[in-house]
């Protein structure tokens, strides 16, 4: 029986380790031919060496799939181009884009330096935008051509971005930024047959290791494996969820959800009085619903909205 991705070329980024490496060792075992694509760095991004991608490929060969190594920095403009060139020239296209690879320099707001602030910036979101844009093109001038296109895009967003969590107003704002380009592109490119979708993963990986997520029992490090996401973004690039677009889907080893996103709460007609403001503020605050704490649940506390 085929895989249900039989035939799928999909470029994985960060797929070395982690998240990345069960996405690409999943697809792989459903048929899909794989661009392994990682540089091979520590958590803050310094370092780099392919062995993590090379030993991925070669178990995806050990098992009887197809893959191909590249070390392109996806947050480099011509990086990305060669990362997508490496799928059309190697498998004679490309289906999916899953943009998996991210670094991590928290520190709290107060601390925060600008290199710290720019390097995740960097990595998360244009190394997003740009094999995306890339991607993007490439099927474009297919449907300019006349061909038909049944493609995917998979970013990366997190429940830091979509909730928010102290300590990370770098990583958050990116990632709060990849779920609304999740969003947009989705609206950009339908006409050419792409869909696009996000995934909010919760995972014990070697960036959440000391955020808390290693201090748990072996039930709990269980649920938190990073195997736990791959069936949701193989599914994703997989022609049977063709219908579904512009998502943020929540994924870890205790849920498999759709994040809502904003939605407006209570409104009020408007005034141009500024003292008139206060009363309409506390009417509004009286009847929001708080904000979402990293589960997804309705939260107080410390710096989080209240009843006025």
């Amino acid at each position: 029986m085929s895989g249900l991705c039989e035939g799928r070329i999909v470029v994985v980024t960060g797929a070395g380790r982690g998240i990345g490496r069960e996405h690409a060792l999943m697809l792989a075992s459903e048929g899909a031919r794989v661009v392994v694509n990682d540089l091979g760095g520590e958590v803050d991004g310094s370092g780099g060496a392919l062995t993590s991608a090379q030993e991925v490929a070669e178990e995806i060969k050990g098992m009887g799939g197809e893959a191909v190594v590249n070390g392109d920095d996806v947050s480099d403009w011509e990086g990305s181009q060669r990362l997508i060139n490496t799928a059309v020239e190697n498998f004679g296209g490309i289906d999916a884009v899953i943009n998996n690879a991210g670094i991590l320099r928290d520190r709290m707001l107060t601390n925060m330096t600008e290199s710290e602030w720019d390097a995740v910036i960097k990595v998360h979101l244009k190394g997003t935008f740009a094999p995306a844009r890339w991607a993007a093109a490439y099927w474009r001038e297919r449907t300019k051509a006349g061909e038909t296109n049944d493609a995917r895009i998979i970013n990366t967003s997190s429940v830091s971005g979509i909730y928010g969590n102290p300590g990370q107003t770098n990583y958050g704002a990116a990632k709060a930024g990849i779920a609304a380009f999740t969003v947009i592109a989705a609206q950009e490119l339908h006409r050419y047959g792409v869909t696009v979708n996000a995934i909010a993963p919760a995972a014990l990986t070697r960036m959440t290791e000391n955020l808390g997520m290693g201090q748990q029992d072996d039930e709990g490090k269980a649920q938190m494996h990073p195997h736990w996401i791959a069936p949701i973004a193989t599914w994703l690039v997989s022609t049977e969820s063709a219908p579904v677009t512009g998502r943020v889907f929540e994924a870890s080893g205790r849920v498999l959800g759709i994040a809502n996103m904003w939605h407006r709460g209570p409104e009020v007609e408007p005034v141009d009085d500024p003292k008139e403001i206060g009363p309409l503020v506390k009417d509004l605050m009286s009847r929001a619903q708080p904000n979402s704490d990293m589960s997804g649940q309705p939260a107080t506390g410390p710096g989080r909205p209240t009843a006025y």
